[in-house]
This record gives C-alpha cells, sequence and structure tokens, in this order.
C-alpha cells in the first residue's frame, strides 16, 4: 500500500484500533503527494466502463466530454460545447490542444472510438441502459445520434463510464486507463487491488496540478481508514464509518447529504418473496428510526421514497395509498445478505434480522466482501438484499438509475423486478424533456417501484470524509465523481 509511513509509536497507536499495523507507503511519498484511503479495491481492473470509473474521475486522470455543476446541470469539459439539432441528434464542439498521458491528440475522431466502444460493450456501461447511441466524427465536430429521443444525452456524456481515453487504452481487448487519460494527473502505475500510483501531468491542457501526485491504499476496513487519518497514514480518507467519525478530530470530518439510499432489494422473482403480502410483510416490520439512531448515530435521515434531501424537489411526492396489504410470514425462511465494504451494512443486517426475525421470518445472513457477493446477487441468490445505492450517480438524474435498478431489462435489478406498470412509468420518466415535467415523471416511476414493494428504501446516507488538517481544496461531492482536483495541495 501507499500509506504514509509513520513513526513506530504511532504505528503501535493504531493497533489498538486494528489487527495489525498498515503497510507504510513508498519512500518520498510525503513529497508534496497526497495519500488516499480508498473504500472499494477495483473489480474490473480499473476499467472505465464499470463503476471503477468513479475512482478514475475523483483521482482527476479521466475526463468526460460533459461535466456537471452543483445543481446537476451540464457544462463544457472535454468538449467546449454542443447543440441539439433534433430530437435523436447532437453535435459537440471537441476541444482543441488536449493531449492525452501517452502524449497522442485529442480529436473528435478519437473522441467518436471511445464512445463506439462503450456503445459496443458487452455488457454496457450502465449508462446506457436502454439507449442505443451513433457516433461519427467530422472534423472537429463530433455528432451523436440516439435511436429514440432522449433529452439527457449531454449528462449521459457526463458519466465517469464514458471518459474519453486515449486510442491505446482499447488495444488487447480490455481497456488499460494506465497512461491514457487527459486529466491533471497521469495514473502510472496499479497493483491489484492494493494500490495504485499517480503522478502530476504537466501537459495538462487545464489548470495545473498543485500536488505533485496521489498514492492511492485499497483500505476496504473502515476502521483501519479512520486509523489511517488519526495516524497521519493517509490525507484524505473516504466513507469513514459513523462509528469512527466520533472519534476523530471534528475539524477533519466533514458531512454532507447525499443522494445515497440504503435500500432492502426483495426478489420478486424466485423464493418467498414471489408473494407480494410477504413483501409488504417487510415493509411493515422495519423500524428506519431504529436503523438511523441505532446504527448511524443520527448521520442519517429516514428514508420515505428512493430519492432523499439532496434532491430537494423530491420531497414533492405524493403519499403512498392503498399499499398491499401484509401477509402473515408463518415462519417463512429467508436468506438476508450484503457485505461488509460499508462498514455499517453488517449491523444494518443484524437489526433487521432482528426487526424480521420479531416479525414471524426465520432469517440466514450472508455476508462477504462487496466484490465475492456482486454476482450472486445480480443473479438472484439471496431473498433480500441490503444496498447502500447512489441514486443519481450516472447522468445526474435518477432515471438512470431506477431504469438500471428496476426496469426488466435493467443491469442492476437485483431485484429481478419484471412489471409493465413500472417499465411504463420508467419510460415515461426516460423520454420527459429536463425540468418540471421530467423530475414529476420521475416521482411517479419511484412510486409505481414503491409500489411493488420489490424495493423497501431504509434511509438516505450521508457521505463522511476525512481530511487531515495538512491537507487543502480537497473535493466533497455528493455524487462521489470528484476527490482530489487539481487545487487540492498538501501543506
Amino acid at each position: 500500500m501507499y500509506l504514509r509511513k509513520t513513526a513506530p509509536a504511532a504505528c503501535a497507536a493504531a493497533a489498538l484500533l486494528m489487527t495489525a499495523c498498515l503497510p507504510a507507503a513508498e519512500e518520498g511519498a510525503g513529497d508534496g503527494r497526497i495519500a488516499v484511503a480508498m473504500m472499494q479495491p477495483p473489480r474490473s481492473a480499473l476499467s472505465p466502463l464499470t463503476d471503477d470509473a468513479f475512482k478514475l474521475s475523483r483521482w482527476s486522470t479521466a475526463e468526460t466530454l460533459v461535466t456537471l455543476d452543483e445543481v446537476g446541470d451540464p457544462q463544457p469539459g472535454l468538449a467546449t460545447g454542443w447543440t441539439r439539432v433534433d430530437e435523436t441528434t447532437w453535435t459537440f464542439t471537441v476541444r482543441e490542444g488536449v493531449t492525452f498521458h501517452d502524449g497522442t491528440e485529442l480529436t473528435a475522431a478519437v473522441a467518436a472510438h471511445a464512445l463506439e466502444y462503450a456503445a459496443g460493450a458487452s455488457p454496457k456501461p450502465r449508462i446506457l441502459d436502454g439507449v442505443e447511441i451513433g457516433v461519427e466524427a467530422e472534423g472537429e465536430t463530433l455528432t451523436v445520434t440516439t435511436a429514440e429521443e432522449d433529452p439527457l444525452v449531454p449528462q449521459r456524456l457526463s458519466s465517469p463510464q464514458l471518459s474519453i481515453l486515449a486510442e491505446s487504452a482499447y488495444e488487447g481487448g480490455s481497456v488499460n486507463p494506465v497512461g491514457t487519460g487527459s486529466g491533471p494527473f497521469e495514473l502510472v502505475e496499479v497493483n491489484g487491488t492494493t494500490s495504485a500510483r499517480l503522478d502530476r501531468y504537466d501537459g495538462y491542457w487545464g489548470e495545473p496540478a498543485l500536488a505533485a501526485g496521489i498514492d492511492v491504499s485499497f483500505v476496504p476496513d473502515g476502521t483501519a481508514r479512520a486509523a489511517a487519518l488519526r495516524t497521519g497514514e493517509a490525507d484524505i480518507v473516504e466513507a469513514v464509518p459513523t462509528s469512527q467519525a466520533a472519534l476523530l478530530d471534528p475539524g477533519t470530518v466533514t458531512e454532507v447529504p447525499m443522494p445515497r439510499t440504503n435500500t432492502l432489494y426483495l426478489n420478486t422473482q424466485d423464493g418467498p418473496f414471489t408473494d407480494p403480502g410477504l413483501r409488504a410483510a417487510v415493509r411493515e416490520a422495519l423500524d428506519r428510526d431504529e436503523l438511523v439512531e441505532g446504527v448511524y448515530e443520527g448521520r442519517a435521515d429516514v428514508a420515505e421514497g428512493l430519492l432523499g434531501p439532496a434532491l430537494p424537489w423530491a420531497s414533492e411526492r405524493s403519499e403512498r395509498t392503498d399499499p398491499t396489504k401484509a401477509a402473515g410470514p408463518g415462519g417463512a425462511a429467508i436468506t438476508l445478505a450484503t457485505f461488509t465494504d460499508r462498514a455499517e451494512l453488517p449491523e444494518v443486517a443484524t437489526v433487521l434480522e432482528q426487526q424480521l426475525e420479531e416479525a414471524g421470518f426465520e432469517v440466514e445472513q450472508v455476508v462477504r466482501e462487496y466484490a465475492n457477493i456482486e454476482e450472486d446477487a445480480l443473479n438472484g441468490e439471496f431473498d433480500a438484499f441490503i444496498l447502500s445505492r447512489a441514486t443519481v450517480l450516472d447522468a445526474g438524474d435518477p432515471a438512470a438509475y431506477m431504469m438500471s435498478d428496476f426496469s426488466c431489462e435493467g443491469s442492476f435489478n437485483i431485484a429481478q423486478l419484471c412489471d409493465e406498470e413500472v417499465d411504463a412509468a420508467l419510460a415515461e420518466a426516460e423520454r420527459a424533456p429536463t425540468g418540471d415535467e421530467r423530475r414529476a415523471a420521475i416521482l411517479a416511476a419511484e412510486a409505481a417501484v414503491l409500489a411493488t414493494d420489490a424495493a423497501i428504501p431504509m434511509l438516505h446516507e450521508r457521505v463522511i470524509q476525512g481530511d487531515s488538517a495538512r491537507v487543502s481544496d480537497s473535493a466533497k461531492d455528493p455524487r462521489e465523481r470528484l476527490l482530489v482536483t487539481a487545487r487540492t495541495r498538501v501543506e
């Protein structure tokens, strides 16, 4: 790992909180470099076509044609502007003077190659679920066409999963981000699921990075991440567990409501929860206040829907009417699964087990690291699955997340849900123009999903980030797209 070296006494103190002292950083790691402790190791060798793309974005090494501002509106990135030609056609002007870390230049043709590769990938990046795009380049203009009207094309192109890398990244049958990005930091080394190293890229087209580089360690254990901040082994720590936040200097902790919902997904295709009455029984058995106060120590918000306070307009939802009548569990045996990477989730599972058994279910827990449980969850191997889910992760718009998780063809449909009314509502939300009309359609789709009890929202999380006193200008991003930027530095 690249965590910074500390004095033996500090390491010994950290050992009181960890089973073993974390491995030390390389020599010189403290010389203007930022040590970052990340929660989840790469799951797909840092392929930008997967959720690993958000690591590349948070390290400011891979960039997109479009970015999003604080309210989710599209802004220039590697594209300086765009025009909607007709309902299905958009043109983008590609920024001049951009070089990739391998020395090649950004052109419209290079951008088209990256987008074509993503569109033809199997599986597709989640941001393209249900979307067919065509891409053509002419001069410095990129034309993107969609099979159907899509008002969110610029927002889609802001997703880190559609980062533009040099053509050399796509050779050999996989996508390699090492040395092929365009951001202020160049990814120069990846050590499997242990660590990564980035150096300042002096040829960056924009504001040059103030830090010499970034040394990343992947530390799934939340107690170890928090200890690394206390002992000075890490400058920035993402996803500090709520149980550890109170043990840190308050000046090093930032807490922000985020578009992330802790949701219980119920398998609607196989097992006990094919019965809507039993799904309703789970809904009625949950005590959300106990989870927020007991597990999250008040550092979360009780969920009233899939979308939380990070999206203020979500409060305009209508009250739920005519919910399905709950059936008696009658001792129904269920498997309840979650993962260890988010420290609170195993504790949530324990509390839920107690609540469900009190309601009359027999519960067996399955808890593993996320990398070892995701495939089984997506294949419907569990009756119930607890997931901490970002709801505007991709396009800055909840419709993409809802389509991915709840449509018949969704690539992240843990609930195995396939409901005609839900699909119709989701399709309407996808087609709706941006603004009030789209927000109303999204809330209608949310209501359709909630009516099935296939997904039971429990609480909305707050991001808790740790920054040492020597760090300035790290990003506090509710969307988890940014962390270390060109302005981030250590003093």
